[in-house]
């Protein structure tokens, strides 16, 4: 539900605490990381926590971003990447770098995609891969409203559709690629025959290339499970690789790697006379397979020593761990959306991959020619690189680009280039935004006591050097729930959390049990107790603050999106820490979800909660909207209309038990919007009328707040 030694922190008094944070002083958490807000102004103005004035308003905000991503490069060696526009209704847009064009944008690219279109698929929900290059520079995507897959020829003759035309968006491709030889593309289909989730097929199926095709001409390669992920052509064009599961198992939990001979006429679709090549314990997460290109081993990451780690298995069939150590690679979250890939090869054949160690990003580039990789070069930011990064590919040459940024930068596309090193260069910024330094609020990690040993969370002290606060003893603090809920926080520049530091509204982000990037057994805390592992730890993150001097425990709140929802209801209902808070198209019911999902995380609560309907009881019993008895404080629901994730039956049914209930609560249903808002004009009513919300619950005169209409207040 969702597009890584425990110590105490000095403890002065409370106010002390908190005019130390807001006036430059560093407070100190555990593993010695420090805090620090920029050096006030001289003539800073002594005003109330929550009513300080901001530059960063939501319009700021959508006007000057976008979303960059799905880094590649042509066949010629040409840059390109997505984008998603706020400003154009979200749509997604294929651009290409080039900082020489009269038409270049403010990123320095130029759009590939025509103007009418959205590159975006639905297989999964979640989409990715909507986009595969050829070898002789034809570009084939995914068109949102038909969930065709069209080709733009390198000739540049008009865009042709090269999958049938079905109505009701029957079939979904997606993580693609060219199998120029055969002039056809490899795909996963998501088959919408039957629209009922567990009627939903999932193949990989072979199209092809060069024109419109009927039902009759796409070939099943593979078939017979649930899921199917990375297929990939070794590079002799005989083998095809891939990952497959099967419910109730998500990604992250077990998964296949399978390979099949393509040689011959009669190969067999069927999954279960496949090579199975890992994963045969029904219990170990692999992901991301990638044939070498020179040797034509295949390569691949595997959680089976309790961290994803990458394996290859030689071509006599050994198998082995090439780069073992304690640290997970693959990705933020890696299962979420196709395409991810957390590793590579250079043009030598070297091996290039990132991963994070203590919140930051590094290189590993290492010779895996044997068994265990060896001349292994480690780069960071003490090498030239941003604090964050991933996403990463190569050129020919040896230079590398991702995307990249820190807690005062907004992502960027970066290159930089193994042979001379230095500063990576920024070519693209996903954002416009330009603010002085003294308003970003520059996060630290630190890890908090918990019901199960600690967990981790980044806290956002408030900053703005126009302003102090004197006259309380302490901030308000949002705490934010992550979605997934298997997945992770970062530190990258975050405009929807620096809205809230540079208001004097503390942030704690908080990377619960369960979150990935933490190893496998972090990341299976969660199993069979979501709705209390994650609900502990939010609210011991913000009890932890109270206790250091850090938020004032009359104005907690908290707010999440999706299962992050789910957490901040549970919170809020299960628990007496926070006094308001903010559902984003969250969970409340979890009987209601079981049956009424789509089909990727139709089983995913099995591993959560139990098995539906034997688990029932523990269902409800889990459930916000079961215990509207123990609300106390009010919430706001922000939902997409055409939402299939997490339908907006959800937050209705939430919104009419807290009405009877006479809790203070708003609902706001927005037009157009799926899962996550992507609209400018909702995701700047989403940011306002939160800030609105907790400005009427606690009394913060906040400047220019949108009017927003809470009912029982």
């Amino acid at each position: 539900f969702f597009p890584d030694a425990t110590g105490k922190m000095l403890a002065p008094t409370a106010r002390t605490a908190v005019a130390a944070v807001v006036a430059a002083t560093s407070v100190r958490l555990s593993r010695g990381f420090a805090m620090k807000s920029a050096p006030a102004a001289a003539a800073a103005l002594d005003v109330p926590f929550g009513a300080w004035e901001s530059p960063l308003i939501s319009k700021a905000i959508t006007a000057g971003s976008v979303g960059i991503g799905s880094l590649n490069l042509d066949a010629a060696g040409n840059l390109l990447w997505l984008e998603g526009r706020p400003q154009e209704g979200g749509r997604y847009v294929l651009c290409r770098y080039d900082p020489g064009s009269a038409d270049k944008s403010d990123r320095n690219a130029v759009d590939v995609t025509p103007k009418d279109s959205n590159v975006r698929t639905r297989v999964h929900e979640y989409g990715g891969a909507a986009v595969t290059l050829g070898d002789g520079g034809d570009i084939f995507y995914s068109d949102f409203a038909t969930q065709r897959v069209v080709k733009l020829a390198a000739d540049g003759s008009d865009p042709t559709p090269i999958t049938p035309d079905c109505e009701g968006c029957r079939y979904r491709f997606a993580d693609g690629f060219h199998d120029a030889d055969k002039s056809r593309l490899v795909m996963v289909r998501e088959d919408h025959t039957n629209p009922s989730p567990k009627d939903v097929v999932n193949e990989i199926v072979s199209v092809d290339a060069n024109g419109a095709s009927v039902e009759g001409d796409m070939k099943v390669l593979a078939s017979g499970n649930d899921f199917y992920s990375n297929p990939r052509l070794s590079p002799d064009g005989t083998k095809l690789a891939y990952v497959t599961w099967n419910h109730p198992n998500m990604p992250w939990d077990a998964s296949e790697l399978r390979v099949v001979s393509l040689d011959g006429e009669n190969v067999s679709a069927d999954t279960s006379s496949h090579d199975l090549i890992a994963g045969e314990d029904g219990d170990t997460s692999i992901l991301q397979p990638l044939w070498h290109p020179k040797t034509g081993e295949l390569f691949y990451i595997s959680d089976e020593t309790g961290y994803w780690n990458i394996y290859k298995q030689d071509s006599d069939g050994t198998k082995s761990s090439v780069l073992p150590m304690e640290s997970d690679f693959g990705g933020a979250s890696p299962g979420w959306m196709l395409g991810q890939q957390g590793y590579g090869f250079l043009e030598d054949g070297r091996l290039y991959a990132t991963n994070k160690v203590d919140g930051k990003s590094r290189i590993i580039v290492a010779d895996v020619s044997g068994p265990r990789a060896k001349e292994v070069e480690e780069y960071g930011e003490a090498d030239g690189l941003p604090m964050m990064f991933g996403g990463i590919t190569s050129s020919k040459d040896n230079e590398l680009y991702f995307i990249g940024g820190s807690p005062s930068t907004p992502s960027s596309v970066y290159k930089w280039s193994l042979e001379t090193k230095g500063e990576a260069k920024q070519l693209a910024s996903s954002s416009t935004l330009k603010f002085s330094e003294d308003i970003i609020s520059v996060p630290n990690q630190f890890e908090f006591p918990t019901t199960i040993s600690t967990a981790f969370g980044y806290y956002y002290p408030p900053t703005n050097g126009k302003y102090k606060c004197t006259t309380e003893d302490a901030p308000p603090l949002l705490v934010k729930a992550h979605g997934g809920p298997t997945s992770c926080t970062g530190t990258s520049f975050n405009a929807g959390i620096q809205f809230w530091t540079s208001r004097g509204i503390a942030v704690l982000d908080v990377d619960y049990g369960g979150s990935t990037g933490y190893g496998r057994e972090y990341r299976r805390r969660l199993r069979g107790s979501w709705g209390v592992v994650d609900v502990d730890d939010v609210c011991n993150g913000a009890r932890y603050l109270v206790e250091q001097g850090l938020a004032d425990p009359k104005r907690l709140c908290i707010d999440g999106g999706s299962a992050g929802g789910f957490t901040t209801l549970g919170a809020l209902a299960f628990r007496d820490t926070f006094t308001a808070g903010t559902s984003l198209y969250g969970i409340g019911d979890l009987c209601m979800l079981a049956g009424d999902t789509h089909k990727f995380e139709s089983r995913y609560l099995d591993g959560l909660v139990g098995e539906y309907p034997k688990e029932k009881a523990l269902y409800k019993e889990r459930s916000p909207i079961e215990s509207i008895d123990t609300l106390s404080c009010p919430i706001l629901l922000l939902q997409g209309v055409e939402d299939k994730v997490v339908p907006p039956n959800q937050a209705e049914s939430m919104h009419q038990a807290l009405l009877k209930k006479g809790i203070p609560t708003c609902i706001k249903l927005y037009e157009g919007e799926q899962h996550g808002f992507r609209k400018a004009e909702n995701i700047e009513d989403a940011l306002d009328s939160e800030l609105a919300f907790y400005g009427k619950i606690y009394g913060i005169d906040i400047p220019h707040a949108v009017d927003i209409s809470i009912d029982n207040l």
